[in-house]
């Protein structure tokens, strides 16, 4: 099966926000898989589908050492929040960046599965982090948005140079 392409900062397309999925089908199974292939292939650790230009509320993560944990998450909404926490975060979509974010310790989430049962999941540390991070894709908002106006300025000079490069 083919790899997605993921978009690359600051491709405008990935400041747009993805619309809810109205039901789990195999449609939306079909994108779960290949989004989990396109990332383990990346290797990431997490991907929204806004990443590959699919405007639909479904997240993708394994942030476990073996690689062998998939989590997916559709229509995710963020029950609770607490703490801080600080980790340096990068993104398939910026290759090569990584940047100290402030995000919440810990999280509770409810999101859909792929049966299209509703689950509720607390995190916390890196998979926290992680949820966070792909929640914000689905809100059209980046990482390096976080970041000071230099710092944004400069990646976006490297990440046009690189495309430059490639093209």
């Amino acid at each position: 099966m083919p790899y997605l392409t993921i978009l690359r900062y600051p491709d405008p397309r990935l400041y747009r926000k993805a619309a809810p999925v109205p039901s789990v089908d195999d449609s939306v199974r079909a994108l779960v898989r290949d989004m989990a292939e396109t990332m383990y292939a990346a290797p990431g650790v997490g991907l929204a589908a806004t990443q590959v230009d699919v405007l639909k509320q479904v997240i993708v993560i394994d942030a476990s050492e073996r690689r062998d944990r998939l989590l997916t998450l559709i229509n995710p909404v963020l029950l609770e929040k607490e703490g801080t926490q600080y980790c340096e975060e990068g993104c398939l979509s910026v290759p090569g960046v990584y940047e100290r974010v402030e995000r919440a310790a810990r999280i509770k989430v409810r999101a859909l599965g792929l049966s299209g049962e509703s689950f509720e999941l607390a995190a916390e540390e890196m998979l926290a982090v992680c949820i966070q991070h792909e929640m914000d894709h689905l809100e059209g908002k980046m990482f390096v948005d976080y970041l000071s106006r230099l710092k944004q300025t400069r990646i976006r000079a490297r990440m046009q140079k690189l495309l430059r490069k490639s093209a």
